[in-house]
């Protein structure tokens, strides 16, 4: 079940809360309806490795667990703010690089979705628990060009 709030009138918020599922198709439609066209392929990648992370990782796929996704549009800054009620993460136990990636300590894929965070969004924050993530990207004139052409 999707769960839909549209932003109340002077509010620049609106959320979907969703039950945790890798099924994010509409989801991510929904999330991607007001980014400029050759920005959309690049942010979906990242939101969508941002939900997989908040519905598998957080939530355990568990369906009576919620995650909720807060957007809004402030002139060029896109946000996201994905909460799960997970047990949390812990970013200081990570390995990281001068740009927020994830430096691997073994063969494993760990980290990949957490290095694309970084390299897709402007900013990248998590809460103190670890259960809430806060997704910025910028398009101006002054923005790289996308990734995902």
């Amino acid at each position: 079940m999707i769960a839909i709030s549209t932003r109340p009138i002077g509010r620049n918020w609106g959320t979907i809360s969703f039950a945790s599922t890798l099924y994010l198709a509409p989801i991510l439609d929904l999330l991607l309806e007001q980014i400029p066209r050759q920005w959309q392929p690049e942010i979906r990648l990242g939101l969508q490795e941002a939900l997989v992370n908040a519905a598998k990782h957080g939530n355990n796929l568990d369906p009576s667990k919620a995650v909720v996704v807060q957007f809004s549009v402030v002139h060029d800054e896109y946000w996201w703010v994905i909460s799960d009620e997970g047990s949390g993460f812990s970013q200081d136990s990570c390995n990281h690089d001068e740009e927020g990636c994830i430096l691997p300590c073994d063969e494993s894929e760990n980290g990949r979705g957490l290095c694309l965070l970084h390299q897709i969004f402007d900013r990248v924050h998590w809460n103190r628990q670890g259960t809430e993530l806060r997704l910025c990207k910028q398009v101006n004139s002054r923005s790289r060009l996308p990734l995902i052409p």
